[in-house]
This record gives structure tokens, C-alpha cells and sequence, in this order.
């Protein structure tokens, strides 16, 4: 197979009778999406776990079968599974990876130099160490089945020589403010897997980019936006839609497949982030009726920025004075089912909490821990 040979951005004839309204729709859907984040009084601890999963998800994508309990559990100093314990090291670093970026944007945007910093945290430590960490490729990869030759390859990114001259083009449509933002970033996403810049994690830092890029364009208040549970579900067509624009030139085909995706899991996110809101707030009011403690709004807060959490870092976070405080604050919770002991604590080991009801808001499924069940 031949190496491919990118299009220059930024586009040329494209079916705007059939796209506009597909992007008015995906603006639409971000809108409202946008105007839920900017009501909450504390995103960054309410979105916490929500983050987190998108960690699991784009992660998942890429072969890792972590899911987000066992890296809350991680976080918490709780490995059950050895097996599952380099998925999570993989996915911690994604995390990571965000802050390094969300951080970075508050001073300059996105450009190649951000996203080779990003890619040598992604990669630091875990699988793809190896394949030269912040560093873009000098030889020629290939997509296929693990082992197979590139002559069976599914997909052949452009060669190096190429490669460096589109990242440039890239790099500059990106900064570009011509287009609307929804239709400029489902066109970089898949411009930036077209040229697979990396030796391994394209896709996670290609899925990176997505709020990222909506933030640089004031399309979102912060970059929490999340698609890789669309991405996921959808995974060949996202892939089939992908190739379908090196081998046909279908770029309206993939536009159309990511704005409607960027719609539904706009909706989609909107319900969950709503659910965790009213669990925020139902939550307060339960604990403050339980403990009649000046800590109740510190303790809500550091179980939902950390719904998997020891009695130490409860206390820590909670801003507790002492640890006989919070212990007494643990068992209430505990006692009216507010909160689920999943590990005891002994000697110096301290008792591990969860709240479950948040991680099943997030997960959107039950998570159960012997015969105990959050509410």
C-alpha cells in the first residue's frame, strides 16, 4: 500500500446546503449543553468523576478494559485486579495529560509543540514508552492487525516527509477563526488520525483535542466536553468513516457522522451532568440533616471529587481538624446508607469509602460491592 496524502485544509466544495443545518443543530445541542456547565456552582468537583470516565472511555477505544470504579478505587490506594493495574497507570496518564493541556490553554493555544508535551505524559511510563514519547514520527507507520506487514495494512499514514508539512497546515487551520467551531473541529479530529503524527496514542490525543479545540473557540466556558462514549459505542463507524475519507475523499460522510455524534452526546451530557447536579444537591441536604456539621459542605465536596476515598483523605480534603471528627461524620454517612465502607480500615490502613450513587450517575450502571448497593 501506498502512504496517504493528506488534503490541505482548509477544505474546498463542500456540501454546505447539507451541512449548515447539521452544524446549527450541533451548535444548538453545545449551547445548551454549555449553559448547564456555567449554572453549576463548582464544575470542577462536580465534573470531576465525569472527567475521569472520559479517561476510561477514550482509553477503552484504544484495547484498556479498566472501568471507572476500579480507577476510582486506584485513586483511593485500592488495586483489586494486578491484571487491570497497567490499564489504570495508562489511564491515570491520560488525566494527566488533560491537565497538562487545560492548564497550557490559559497562556497559548493548542499547537504542535503543546500536543508533543501532552503525547510524552500520555505515554510516560506505561505502553508506547518505547515509540519515542512527545516526539513526531521520522518513519513511516501503518494501521492493521497487530503483526501483519504494512502490505496488508488497513490504513497508511503520510510518510514523514509529508507528514511535517501537514502538521504545519494543521497547526494553522487550528489557530484559524474563519470557520464555525463545530465544523472546524470535526474536520482537525479527523485530519489529525488521518495524519497519525505519533508512533501510538493518536487516537487518545486526537480524542483529546475535541473540548480542547471548542474551548480555544469560546464554543465552550471550559473544556469539558466529552465524546468518546458515542465514539466507543460507534466504533466501527467511527473508524469506517475515518478511512472512507483517504479512500473515497468522503468528507461529508464524516462530517455528517461527527456533528450528529457531537449533538447526541451533547444531549447526553447535558442529562448525566444534570443528574449529578440534583445528586450534588440532594446530597448536601442529606448530610447537613444527618450531621448538623460545619463540615457537611466540605465532606459533600471531597466525595464528589473523589467518590472512591480512605478516611484519611476524607478528613484531609474535607478540611476536618482532626481524624476522630471525620471518623464520627464516616459512620453516619455510612449508618443512613449515604456512603458504602468497601474496605475496613486496620492499624495504619485506613477504611476506604465509596459514594455509589455518583459512580452509577457516571458509569450509568449499578456498581455493587458484595451484597451492599447504593441507594
Amino acid at each position: 500500500m501506498t502512504s496517504c496524502i493528506p488534503d490541505t485544509l482548509p477544505l474546498e466544495n463542500l456540501n454546505w446546503r447539507e451541512i449548515v443545518p447539521l452544524v446549527g443543530h450541533a451548535n444548538a445541542c453545545l449551547a445548551r449543553y454549555d449553559g448547564m456547565l456555567q449554572t453549576l456552582p463548582n464544575p470542577n468537583i462536580l465534573l470531576s468523576p465525569i472527567t475521569a470516565n472520559e479517561a476510561v472511555l477514550s482509553s477503552k477505544i484504544e484495547g484498556t478494559q479498566a472501568t471507572l470504579d476500579e480507577v476510582l478505587e486506584a485513586d483511593a490506594g485500592l488495586v483489586t485486579s494486578e491484571a487491570r493495574r497497567d490499564d489504570i497507570e495508562e489511564i491515570t496518564n491520560y488525566r494527566a495529560a488533560v491537565r497538562i493541556a487545560e492548564t497550557a490553554l490559559q497562556e497559548r493555544p493548542i499547537s504542535c509543540s503543546l500536543i508533543r508535551e501532552v503525547h510524552q505524559r500520555l505515554l510516560q511510563g506505561v505502553r508506547g514508552r518505547d515509540k519515542t514519547p512527545g516526539a513526531f514520527r521520522e518513519d513511516q507507520n501503518w494501521v492493521g492487525r497487530y503483526g501483519d506487514p504494512i502490505d496488508k495494512a488497513r490504513f497508511v499514514p503520510p510518510s514523514p516527509p509529508v507528514l511535517l508539512s501537514a502538521l504545519q497546515n494543521w497547526e494553522q487551520y487550528i489557530q484559524s477563526e474563519t470557520e464555525d467551531p463545530t465544523l472546524q473541529v470535526a474536520i482537525a479530529h479527523a485530519q489529525f488520525e488521518i495524519l497519525h503524527p505519533f508512533k501510538d496514542g493518536n487516537g487518545r490525543i486526537g480524542r483529546m483535542l475535541i473540548p480542547l479545540l471548542l474551548f480555544q473557540r469560546n464554543a465552550l466556558s471550559r473544556p469539558m466536553f466529552y465524546m468518546s462514549e458515542y465514539l466507543e459505542s460507534n466504533r466501527a463507524e467511527y473508524y469506517d468513516r475515518l478511512l472512507a475519507i483517504t479512500e473515497q475523499g468522503d468528507w461529508h460522510g464524516w462530517i455528517t457522522f461527527f456533528l450528529n455524534a457531537m449533538s447526541v452526546q451533547a444531549e447526553r451530557n447535558l442529562s448525566k451532568v444534570r443528574d449529578v447536579r440534583d445528586l450534588y444537591e440532594e446530597t448536601k441536604r442529606q448530610v447537613v440533616e444527618v450531621t448538623h456539621s460545619q463540615f457537611a459542605m466540605g465532606a459533600v465536596d471531597a466525595l464528589f471529587a473523589q467518590p472512591i476515598i480512605s478516611g484519611t483523605a476524607f478528613a484531609k480534603n474535607a478540611g476536618f481538624a482532626n481524624r476522630v471528627t471525620a471518623n464520627n461524620m464516616l459512620r453516619q454517612l455510612e449508618a443512613e446508607r449515604i456512603i458504602t465502607r468497601i474496605r475496613d480500615g486496620s492499624g495504619r490502613t485506613p477504611a476506604i469509602y465509596a459514594l455509589l450513587s455518583l459512580i452509577n450517575v457516571t458509569e450509568g450502571r449499578p456498581v455493587f460491592y458484595g451484597e451492599k448497593r447504593s441507594r
